[in-house]
């Protein structure tokens, strides 16, 4: 009785002075790594997401949708399970700040990053299988939601929904309406309408920007509310993908 009465207060001490220890590692990993805040404007995260997506655009439309598929589920089964195994696993968390850190976040240090709910967009977007709703989604979000961070944090006075502002909605609103118009006019879609058209691509991207669903991640919901929103507008307005 002596004796457990003995080691269980040491075997906690032993596991709490480890608990410490490890996030004290993760703190000092984090600060040197300069993990950004949400309020943040985090350049180099925007351009590794608008240069990653805009590679897969380009890759949809010089190969087809079935290597846009191969290469999303290749990097998919390396980043989902490493981002869902390091939160119970300190020294691949550890590691993964190393090799990621530049491109994460503070609040992704132990929870699921971006990335993962970026990548399970982009499953859904491709589900669509039309190559100009898929591309016109993924300059949206390559070119939009990027813009629209930036212009929000640096400009956003206005708030609208949670950390949205109405400056950042804005230019979502101005970089999607002008990547529609020239989009619908070098793919001759849509042209005679493209004064209604392009506006309203520039709402899509607004909205899908904007829009909260529940918590869900705004890398996943924006993917999909565009796309959902873009099969509407070319139902409307063209034959084009139906």
């Amino acid at each position: 009785m002596t004796e457990k009465l003995v080691i269980l207060p040491l075997y906690s001490q032993t596991r709490a002075d480890t608990t410490i220890e490890e996030e004290s590692h993760l703190t000092a990993l984090m600060q040197h790594q300069g993990l950004k805040q949400r309020s943040d404007i985090h350049l180099t995260r925007k351009v590794a997401h608008c240069l990653g997506i805009c590679f897969m655009a380009l890759a949809i439309n010089l190969w087809g949708i079935k290597v846009g598929w191969a290469l999303l589920l290749l990097v998919s089964a390396i980043i989902i399970p490493l981002d869902v195994l390091r939160k119970n696993s300190p020294g691949l968390n550890r590691a993964t700040l190393r090799i990621f850190g530049p491109i994460m976040r503070k609040h992704e240090r132990e929870s699921i990053s971006g990335m993962t709910f970026l990548y399970l967009g982009c499953m859904v977007l491709l589900l669509f299988k039309d190559m100009h709703i898929i591309t016109l989604t993924l300059l949206f979000l390559a070119f939009g939601d990027p813009i629209a961070s930036f212009f929000g944090i640096r400009f956003g006075k206005d708030r609208i929904i949670g950390n949205k502002t109405l400056q950042g909605t804005m230019a979502a609103f101005a970089v999607c309406a002008i990547i529609t118009g020239v989009y619908c006019y070098l793919n001759n879609l849509m042209t005679e309408r493209l004064l209604i058209v392009a506006p309203l691509g520039g709402l899509i991207g607004a909205v899908a920007e904007l829009a909260p669903v529940g918590k869900l991640d705004d890398n996943f919901t924006f993917p999909v509310i565009s796309a959902l929103l873009l099969s509407v507008l070319f139902f409307v307005f063209s034959s084009g993908p139906f």
